[in-house]
């Protein structure tokens, strides 16, 4: 029997592009201007795309600093 390890390099770890400047400040504008939206919509909008007022309301209080953990930075 044989034991294999491996010793994971950064070749394993997805790495994250670095944005420059004006490409982040891009990102959490659109952050700001989605969660403005969210909060405006109402119970039907928000029924339609299954996010509760809570929900709604929770991340529309939100900085505009945490954009979503799937976007690069």
């Amino acid at each position: 029997m044989t034991l294999a390890t491996s010793a994971c390099t950064t070749s394993c770890h997805r790495v994250k592009p670095q944005l420059s400047l004006t490409a982040r400040l891009r990102l959490h504008l659109a952050a700001w201007r989605q969660r403005r939206q969210l909060s405006r919509l109402d119970a039907r909008a928000l029924e339609d795309i299954g996010v509760t007022r809570a929900q709604a309301d929770a991340e529309a209080r939100g900085g505009f600093w945490k954009a979503p953990d799937h976007w690069s930075f």
